[in-house]
């Protein structure tokens, strides 16, 4: 079994998720990342990366996530619970499908993977953390970018965070957030980049890096748990 540190990382084909692989795997890390599926060229499953694709909003996927970092790397000490979705929609127009794809794919992945690996830490005695991927729009929502059951689920996940914070600090488990405000990703593809740079006051888009090195810090912060890190360029502080 490696000495080094396992993270696990969900959501990780491209964006943020890609993004948090490559600074992981650049600072020393073994990383077992899922996505539903990886397209060619994307990563390779190596010594250092195992992939495991398939629906982290399912049970038996976060399970084989689990099983298959254990087997590859002998441990599991950090999780990134990046997966998700975002649709935004007015209240009115948000359909049954819309929240049961919204509840699995934001709420539903960080209970499976994250029950499953706090299990294996508590068995190793060793301490570790999860962080997840929350958003900016939870605390600040904005007039023209109506999103509010989206919200509704990663405001969810930053009430897990510091409720969990709480309940495995003495075991040496960390909980921490990180909440984004817009970033350069293939979400915002075909956006007006102007517009976007509206929708903060700093006037600037963040880039996919800016979001995995945040997560870098408070994965490897001893003493943080229970944050709700912005990376919004100030979006979160309210109107501008």
């Amino acid at each position: 079994m490696s000495n080094r540190r396992t993270v696990l990382v969900t959501g990780a084909s491209r964006g943020i998720g890609a993004a948090v692989v490559e600074t992981f795997l650049e600072h020393g890390y073994q990383v077992a990342a899922n996505s539903l599926t990886f397209s060619r060229g994307e990563f390779t499953d190596g010594p250092n990366l195992a992939l495991v694709e398939g629906d982290i909003g399912l049970q038996d996927t976060a399970e084989r996530l689990i099983a298959t970092a254990m087997s590859r790397f002998g441990s599991i000490d950090h999780v990134i619970n990046n997966a998700g979705i975002f649709v935004a929609k007015s209240f009115t127009d948000y359909s049954v499908h819309d929240l049961a794809r919204l509840m699995a794919a934001n709420l539903n992945s960080f209970v499976f993977v994250t029950q499953s690996a706090v299990r294996q830490m508590l068995l190793q005695s060793t301490g570790g953390s999860v962080t997840a991927i929350t958003a900016a729009l939870a605390s600040n929502p904005m007039v023209g970018v109506p999103a509010s059951i989206a919200m509704m689920t990663k405001g969810a996940l930053n009430a897990l965070t510091l409720s969990l914070a709480n309940e495995y600090a003495a075991r040496g488990i960390r909980f921490n957030a990180v909440a984004p405000g817009v970033v350069d990703t293939p979400m915002h593809a075909a956006g007006d980049k102007d517009n976007l740079k509206k929708l903060t006051p700093m006037g600037v888009i963040s880039e996919a890096k800016d979001i995995a090195d945040a997560v870098l810090y408070l994965t490897e912060a001893r003493f943080v748990t229970g944050e709700v890190l912005h990376v919004d360029g100030g979006a979160h502080n309210g109107r501008w």
